[in-house]
């Protein structure tokens, strides 16, 4: 059976100012990696894994992203935009564009290069039965720059326990690769044209009150451009041959 999500989101409203002496101005997902900014890769990525559409939020230089990116279909899929007068963050982005969605759909942030196979974990999702799963890396073992953030902690049948902050002496090495497939019943979860964020705030919410979140470990790499220092170590990881760019 071929599993199917045909929506995205794209996270891209993000203001940049952790990696601002790099960017020189533009937004994170435009900065280029090997000559093509990050969203037009993962666009064409999510294009070549059955994507049909993608939905964008915009806030800070959102003129520089709908010039680069147009309407999507040099990249392979539609692309449809949403501005965001002041930033709702990574949830409030996400349900001002999906509020009316009535199918399952996949979130990714747009400033980071994630690959994994989509379909399996569609199909892991499907079968778990839950709202939301969220693929995970194992910091230990895959390719990556260092994500800010906490670490995940899930039991031995793959489902969210909890959030853990930091990644000292005890803490969990598996941590939140920023790619969710979401079921459309959790939106209403999310409070309207208020600043909510998925890690922060609406996992945590979901998880106290009993909602299973799965977790699906990614068979790529988790390359999170967000500052000066993971952008030299996402280079690195390229020359050096651990990470394939597709």
């Amino acid at each position: 059976m071929k599993y199917i999500v045909r929506k995205a989101v794209v996270l891209a409203a993000g203001k940049s100012t952790r990696i601002a002496p790099l960017a020189q101005g533009l937004p994170k997902p435009l900065i280029e990696i090997n000559g093509e900014p990050i969203l037009a890769r993962n666009l064409k990525w999510l294009a070549k894994s059955g994507i049909e559409e993608a939905w964008i939020n915009l806030h800070y230089r959102a003129e520089l992203i709908r010039d680069r990116i147009r309407d999507g279909c040099q990249l392979g899929l539609r692309v449809h935009y949403s501005d965001e007068r002041e930033i709702l963050g990574t949830a409030g982005g996400t349900r001002q564009i999906a509020s009316k969605w009535t199918e399952t759909f996949l979130v990714l942030y747009g400033d980071s290069l994630v690959r994994a196979d989509l379909d399996l974990m569609h199909q892991v999702h499907s079968a778990s039965r839950a709202h939301v799963t969220i693929g995970i890396f194992n910091r230990l073992q895959h390719p990556h720059t260092g994500l800010a953030g906490g670490s995940v902690i899930i039991d031995s049948d793959g489902y969210v326990v909890s959030f853990n902050e930091g990644t000292g002496p005890g803490s969990s090495s598996l941590v939140n690769a920023g790619l969710y497939l979401i079921e459309p019943d959790v939106i209403s979860e999310i409070p309207a044209g208020s600043f909510c964020d998925f890690g922060r705030d609406l996992f945590p919410q979901l998880l106290a009150s009993g909602v299973p979140i799965n977790s699906h470990l990614i068979d790529g790499y988790c390359l999170g451009i967000d500052t000066p220092e993971a952008y030299r170590c996402a280079v690195r990881l390229i020359k050096q041959g651990s990470v394939r760019l597709i």
